[in-house]
């Protein structure tokens, strides 16, 4: 058999696997993820996922809606923390424009933390591409916000939280996936 054989081999084992939930860990659905898709941060993925309180009994299933929960924080938080700088001075510089871009980020980062919401209520109820879709919608309005301020032209206060949901959602059309295929 040959190498590429081989590799696809094994990647269909570990989907097949996961998606049954046997073995279905943070680490081996997040390694299966990567595995799968070469855009999948593997160390954001564990962190990420490790983290939810709903990760330790959870099946692949579950982690996909995870994924998508955690999106629905990344952007809660970017919320929260667009509207605390819009309440004190503009700290890059930058003036109208860069409040401007920091009000659009804020509306993006609502619609997105509804994207995600509706990606997690997409996957719970088994319609996975819908769901894949919603998550796709998140990542397109992370990088609508980002942008917003290259056009600007200062730096994004928010491209931590940009980065996060663009890799969160990555991650759950990743997981997704496999659901998709074998689910």
């Amino acid at each position: 058999m040959g190498r590429l054989a081989a590799a696809v081999a094994v990647v269909v084992a570990a989907v097949l696997a996961l998606s049954s939930g046997a073995g279905a860990t943070p680490e081996n659905v997040c390694r299966a993820a990567a595995d799968d898709d070469r855009r999948v941060d593997y160390g954001f993925c564990v962190s990420r996922l490790s983290h939810h309180h709903d990760s330790p009994d959870a099946d692949t299933w579950r982690l996909a809606k995870v994924a998508a929960d955690v999106g629905v924080a990344i952007a809660g938080d970017a919320v929260y923390d667009s509207k605390a700088m819009l309440a004190r001075a503009w700290p890059g510089g930058g003036g109208g424009k860069a409040r401007s871009a920091l009000e659009r980020c804020r509306e993006l980062f609502d619609r997105m933390g509804s994207a995600f919401a509706e990606a997690y209520d997409d996957i719970n109820r088994r319609e996975y591409a819908a769901g894949k879709e919603k998550a796709g919608e998140a990542m397109s309005l992370a990088r609508q916000c980002d942008g917003s301020f290259a056009h600007a032209g200062v730096p994004s206060p928010l491209a931590r939280q940009s980065a996060d949901a663009v890799k969160i959602a990555i991650v759950c059309t990743a997981i997704t996936s496999f659901q998709g295929n074998f689910g």
